[in-house]
Parts: C-alpha cells; structure tokens; sequence
C-alpha cells in the first residue's frame, strides 16, 4: 500500500528534529514508501466547498536541525486528493485552530484526518479530561473569583493554569500563604477570555509527570518527566528530565477507564498526564514524547501509528 500523505504542521525549519513526534511520523511514512507532502496551516484556503493548501514534496533526514529536510516546489492542490492529513500544529487551542478544524473537517473521512477534526475540536485537552471527575485530582473550571478563593481554602495548596495553554505556559503554584492569586487572577482575566483551570497540587509531581502514549486507545508507553529543582512544571522545554517508565496498575485503569471514550472518537494518537494516582489532561491536539521514548529504549510508536492508519485505509 502506498499513500499519498499531507502534513499540517508548523514551520519544518523550525522544530528540533530528535525530539519532534511528526518529524518522527515523516521518518516512518517515508521509510514505508509513502509520498509525503508539506504544509503550513495559514496556506489553508477553502473555496466552492474545496480545502486546499500550498504544498510541496517533502523529504526527511535523520540529522541535526538544519540538515533535517529537503523540500520540493510548493504547488496549491486539493486536499481532498490525498489519503491521509496529519493535523500536527501545535496549539493553542483558539478560534484559529478552531477554524482549521471546521475546514478540515470537509474532507475527513473521505481523506482521514488523525486526530479527526471535529473530535479534536470538541475535546480540547482540559475540557475532556473533566468527563472523569473520579480520575481527576479536586478540579475547578471558572473566572469567578469568589469560587476561586473558596477553592483555595478548601485545598490549600493549588494549580492556575489557562484553560487553552500549552507546553507548561502560563502554569503557577500558589502555596497557601501565598498573597499573589487576587494579581495572578487579575493577569489572567486580561490575558484570557475564557475560564481558567484550578486543581489541588499533587505533590506527587515531584516524583514525576508521566506522559503515556496510547494508540487506538491501547496504552503502548509511559516517559515519566520529573521536574528540574525549583520548578513545578515538568515539561522537558522547561527543563523537566525525562526517563522511561513501566506503568503501574493506577495507570494502567486509567488507561481503561478512558479507551472507550478516545474509540468512540477514532483518536488514533493520544497523550495523557497522570501525576502519583491521578489524571491530569488528555492530549490529543498534538500529542509529544515518542521519539524520547524510543530513544530511552521504548517501542518505535511511529511504527504503532502508521499500522493504525494504513489499518483504516486498507
């Protein structure tokens, strides 16, 4: 089987090739003879119900930044005339990402989009991850300020964090001596339109956030990311020190508790964060760690995607 592929991502030059999970995508649906085409989502256009994007063949090295690729020319097609869209921008999650999932959405599943669009759409990370309040550290979703502080009292110790974020941006723990929330709330208030997230601190996370990788629903892999000395967030941009790690049986029920959810969706790549017994979110916008995993001994989940795929277009 040979398919014809686009990839929707941010721009190629930019990203660091040995940690980047579409680059990794690229490697693997190359290495299967697939034809791979490129594109960034601001050449998106549709016109008389037809999606289509300025692309351009596409090769890919396993090699440092800068040596990583080789493009064609850039020619604007159909989109609807490929078999299989990647949508692997990253977020944030906004009316533009919105918008990119409205127009891809007339295509799918005719060309099959992974993640599909209107399932992303209607799942951001930490909105899904509120059907399962019982996997959930005590969670909060508003901007009145009045819950916000009763919350605290209530926990002590706790997580603000942008309800559409990413990477660890805009993430604050706020002690409980703590006098900065009523500034902190008054920052996100101008920052953010939308309500905010508040959630217990896990002390847990000192021990590490685990991100597992499940694939058509089935968890393949865990990479525990434990958080540099003086930092609460765990994200390995900002310096979080990543290692391979067996799931234990919490994560494992977790991992079950939320498979029926991500099938009924057709999420092919998802990523969820668990800290000590406890769900965080469930990514699915643009899912990361698999080529840290394989670099630190884990399976090649590349691998695990494309059979996944090549499975619904068989």
């Amino acid at each position: 089987m040979t398919l014809k592929i686009a990839v929707q991502m941010d721009p190629i030059a930019t990203i660091n090739p040995w940690g980047d999970s579409t680059f990794a995508l690229m490697l693997e649906a190359q290495a299967r003879g697939h034809r791979v085409d490129y594109y960034v989502p601001q050449s998106l256009a549709l016109r008389d119900n037809k999606v289509s994007a300025e692309l351009a063949p596409i090769q890919v090295f396993d090699k440092p930044r800068g040596e990583h690729f080789a493009l064609g020319e850039f020619a604007r097609a159909d989109l609807s005339t490929y078999d299989v869209v990647l949508m692997r921008q990253d977020p944030p999650f906004d009316m533009n990402y919105t918008t990119l999932t409205h127009l891809l959405e007339r295509i799918h599943p005719h060309t099959f989009v992974v993640n599909p669009p209107a399932a992303v759409r209607n799942a951001p990370e930490k909105i899904l991850v509120t059907e399962f309040p019982e996997l959930m550290p005590p969670t909060l979703v508003t901007r009145d300020r009045a819950l916000i502080h009763e919350f605290r009292r209530e926990h002590g110790n706790i997580i603000l964090k942008p309800l559409y974020g990413n990477g660890g941006a805009g993430v604050f723990l706020l002690q409980a001596g703590d006098q900065n929330l009523n500034s902190l709330i008054e920052l996100f208030e101008q920052s953010f339109r939308e309500p905010f997230m508040v959630q217990r601190y896990l002390p847990d996370v000192r021990k590490g956030d685990k991100r597992i990788i499940l694939v058509d629903g089935e968890p393949v892999a865990g990479l525990n990311r434990i958080p540099a000395e003086g930092e609460a967030r765990s994200n390995m941009h900002v310096g979080g020190r990543p290692e391979l790690s067996e799931l234990t049986a919490r994560e494992r029920e977790i991992c079950a508790a939320i498979a029926p959810a991500l099938k009924a969706r057709d999420m092919i790549f998802v990523g969820i964060d668990v800290i000590g017994d406890y769900l965080t979110e469930i990514n699915v916008t643009s899912p990361t760690g698999i080529r840290e995993i394989k670099r630190f001994g884990g399976p090649d989940i590349a691998v695990l995607i494309w059979d996944a795929i090549e499975r619904r277009r068989s």
